[in-house]
């Protein structure tokens, strides 16, 4: 360690549509909704994470909640950065006399363009940062896993976050073959809302939908544990007045059938474009889940069916991409190619 290490903070990002995780000495420090809310008139930052999503759909003229990333890339730079920033502000409230010097890694879809790639280092050298790299996604989660992605073995790994679905297989520490699908979890949130407008006449939020993913949320029709049903709130659209209905996980099963298929099939696209030694590994492998969409009742199963292989999921799927970006991190010597 050198004499003036303390002046350089590592931290490694993952930086998602629907969350944003940062890392620093071997911590999750910061696990935060990726919105942010300002005052219109003044444009000054109100929250930023949870604060924010508290406020997302209750705003009035005055407050804009806003969502910086979109299908897993930056659609809002000045939005981007403020959150980066405010994020980064939450590890470390202290005053210091000399700042310390950011070194970040951040996670990236591996169907991102050089424009796209571009933007998300702006962003965050704009809020601050010295050094920035990237890594992409499925590489961080099969990292984060536990997997040796330096072994001459085939690895097939689907992160399913909230932007982007990245399906790749990793060997020798390259991917080999990748699709990334702009469906994940934000889509099977409003495949939700259009099955409560169209079947029941109700309107319903965002953040309800979520919750009812995660509440009664099934990628099969039939669950050996089946969830209780579900009472959910919102406007009537004939009457107007707000009112109750109740649902079970079957309808959501039908609401999110359209989505997952797709997926199936992107997965499928994948393993057809795997050359045949590599897919010979695979079948002794398996298939390995990341991300929060990975958590959907009965969706390993599903694509267990679907492929014939077994399907593993990460014992913590939410942070296996940030963990595998922190080990990235203090691992620039062993994983140079990784990072860009």
């Amino acid at each position: 360690m050198g004499l003036f290490s303390f002046l350089t903070k590592e931290i490694a990002i993952d930086l998602g549509t629907a969350n944003t995780l940062i890392i620093f000495n071997d911590k999750v420090v910061v696990d935060e909704p990726s919105i942010i809310a300002i005052e219109r008139n003044t444009g000054k930052l109100m929250a930023v994470g949870k604060k924010a999503m508290m406020m997302h759909g209750k705003t009035h003229d005055n407050i804009q909640t806003i969502k910086p990333l979109r299908n897993g890339v930056i659609a809002n730079f000045q939005a981007a950065e403020f959150m980066i920033k405010e994020m980064i502000n939450m590890i470390n409230n202290k005053k210091s006399l000399f700042p310390p010097s950011l070194k970040m890694v951040i996670c990236i879809p591996s169907g991102i363009t050089e424009v796209e790639e571009r933007a998300v280092k702006d962003s965050a050298e704009q809020a601050g940062a010295k050094e920035v790299k990237l890594i992409h996604e499925p590489m961080a989660a099969a990292i984060g896993i536990g997997i040796d992605v330096l072994e001459p073995i085939g690895n097939m790994i689907i992160d399913i976050g909230g932007g982007t679905s990245e399906i790749a297989v990793i060997a020798l520490g390259g991917i080999v073959n990748q699709k990334s699908i702009r469906i994940a979890g934000n889509d099977f949130n409003f495949d939700i809302q259009e099955y409560m407008r169209k079947n029941h006449n109700i309107n319903i939020g965002e953040r309800s939908a979520e919750k009812i993913k995660i509440e009664v949320g099934s990628a099969l029709p039939d669950l050996e544990n089946p969830p209780d049903d579900y009472p959910v709130h919102g406007r009537d659209l004939l009457t107007g007045v707000p009112k109750e209905v109740i649902i079970n996980y079957k309808e959501i099963y039908q609401s999110l059938d359209k989505s997952i298929s797709k997926i199936e099939t992107a997965i499928m696209n994948a393993l057809e474009n795997t050359p045949p030694e590599l897919s010979a590994d695979i079948f002794r492998t398996g298939i390995y889940l990341a991300g929060g969409g990975s958590m959907l009742r009965g969706l390993d199963k599903r694509i267990a069916l679907k492929t014939q292989l077994p399907v593993h999921v990460a014992d913590d799927p939410l942070k296996a991409v940030v963990r595998g970006t922190s080990i990235a991190l203090k691992n620039f010597d062993k994983f140079p190619f990784l990072i860009k």
